[in-house]
């Protein structure tokens, strides 16, 4: 892939789907470039969504097709509400697919007691009423994003 030109690089990665296209990003500088192209993004939408949604949909101001398939993606699985959805071992706050709020992680850090690792340590200082108030909270939301996984995977298993 090196020695080939641009364009015919360019030409491969259009037969790619949106989860190889992504995944190619991460490869080198060339193919992220090269993954990160507007028309790829937009033919992968218009594709997925037509083009009547494309029209409605297109990307204003600093957004790209890639930002807007993303969003619509994450709005196809999570649904327009406000929801708390779980990628990996990170939680989020999403309203209309767009992510609001990273509310943490269950990953934890080392020297860590806490079960999330998330902005709010910054604001450390607190007293331990307040740290285990924090931590009651944490669990809590973990716990929503834990339902609201297993309530799609059980309505995913019913459609199939």
């Amino acid at each position: 892939m090196e020695t080939l030109p641009v364009e015919i690089c360019f030409q491969i990665f259009c037969f790619l789907d949106y989860q190889n296209l992504a995944i190619a990003q991460q490869v080198c500088r060339k193919w992220k470039a090269l993954a990160s192209d507007n028309n790829l993004w937009s033919n992968l939408f218009r594709e997925r969504w037509g083009g009547d949604h494309a029209l409605f949909y297109a990307p204003v101001g600093s957004k790209s097709w890639k930002d807007v398939y993303e969003v619509q993606d994450r709005c196809h699985r999570v649904g327009l509400g406000l929801k708390i959805i779980r990628e990996g071992g990170d939680y989020y706050l999403v309203h209309q697919g767009e992510i609001q709020r990273y509310l943490g992680s269950r990953r934890q850090r080392k020297g860590s007691s806490s079960t999330l690792n998330s902005k709010r340590e910054v604001n450390s200082g607190g007293s331990q009423e307040e740290e285990s108030c924090r931590g009651i909270l944490d669990k809590i939301l973990f716990f929503i994003g834990d339902l609201e996984v297993a309530s799609t995977d059980a309505k995913r298993g019913r459609v199939l």
